[in-house]
């Protein structure tokens, strides 16, 4: 199958440090050209891919000081991606609405993977105007908001099994945050739990410019204990260790999480999780099994108490069987047999 993948340019793919959807769309195009499928990579030009690369600028654009909107950008790739269309078979989106107005009449050949919250106010409208595009969730609780959009399926992410390594015995007796400084993943909420049960806590988190008030005002006050430590973003080789000697990641959300992919990286390494249950949370984490759903501070409390309840190696084989980039790719594989076109027809250039 031809396969055109489009992913968004703020970042590399696959990013440098942060960088979730960008990261998905490697994985899933590299799982893809080793199934045997044509695939063509729309992204940043300082991505690296074993599928056909179409580059987009010199670097991510969140690297480049330059930029100041990165909707030119975007338009000038989504063009590029209508002038070529007649080569694929499907068209595979993943940079949210904004090509709707210029591929409406090639949609029923698209999937528009939906990465982002969707119970934003602006957005019903939208999906009521363009109803012919085919979307695809990351969890059925993303869903919810937008209940009679074009759904065509939910495909978790997954991650290559051999990105992350398992840890049976984890040495460094911590608790472990990771994500973003924001007020919706609520990092204040992990350093009382850390505080309340004594135990260290290390935070490797991205501060995004648009966070830097909230971080600065709510959450640096409280680094200042000495079992909260700030180690600030990490990258991709520092991610096994990091929360494979953790006892336990702390995912105290407070927002509808579309997915959470921080939570099978964790799986992954066989750490548990302990979980405010928003949004997807109760559809990755099996409560018991990979980790505890927590309805407060105090709940979380007890949870730390009772880690040693869970398997770490059960906790890996969940990963490997629901979450792996491998049952990915077929999933999405199943969704382009819906939408794949058998002929390729005459397109007028937009």
């Amino acid at each position: 199958m031809r396969i055109a993948q489009v992913a968004p340019l703020v970042e590399a793919v696959p990013p440098k440090l942060y960088g979730g959807t960008e990261r998905i769309v490697s994985y899933l195009t590299e799982e893809l050209v080793r199934s045997g499928h044509e695939v063509t990579l729309f992204a940043s030009g300082d991505s690296c891919t074993t599928a056909k690369l179409v580059p987009f600028g010199a670097r991510a654009l969140r690297l480049d000081s330059a930029v100041l909107d990165p909707i030119p950008h975007l338009l000038v790739m989504l063009a590029e991606v209508r002038r070529r269309a007649a080569q694929f078979d499907v068209l595979h989106f993943h940079i949210d609405l904004l090509h709707f107005p210029i591929f409406h009449d090639l949609a029923a050949h698209t999937i528009t993977t939906l990465h982002g919250r969707a119970d934003l106010p602006d957005l019903p409208p939208l999906y009521r105007y363009f109803p012919q595009f085919p979307l695809a969730s990351i969890s059925d609780d993303q869903r919810r908001p937008l209940h009679s959009a074009n759904w065509i399926g939910t495909v978790y992410h997954g991650l290559p099994s051999d990105l992350l390594e398992f840890t049976a015995a984890p040495r460094g007796g911590y608790l472990a945050f990771l994500g973003r400084m924001s007020p919706e993943k609520r990092p204040d909420r992990a350093v009382e739990i850390a505080r309340r049960t004594g135990l260290p806590l290390r935070m490797a988190a991205k501060v995004d410019n648009a966070d830097r008030e909230y971080f600065e005002h709510t959450v640096a006050p409280l680094l200042d204990h000495p079992l909260i430590e700030f180690i600030g973003e990490i990258g991709e080789a520092e991610k096994s260790a990091f929360l494979g000697n953790a006892r336990a990641l702390l995912f105290p959300i407070d927002w509808p999480e579309p997915f959470g992919l921080v939570i099978i990286e964790a799986m992954a390494c066989g750490t548990p999780v302990i979980a405010y249950p928003c949004g997807s949370v109760p559809e990755v984490v099996e409560d018991g099994v990979t980790g505890f759903i927590v309805e407060s501070i105090e709940d979380a409390v007890r949870a730390v108490e009772r880690l040693d309840q869970l398997d770490r190696r059960t906790i890996r084989a969940v990963f490997e069987r629901e979450f792996s980039a491998t049952r990915m790719s077929r999933d999405y594989e199943a969704l382009y047999a819906k939408v794949a076109r058998t002929t390729t027809p005459k397109l007028r250039v937009a």
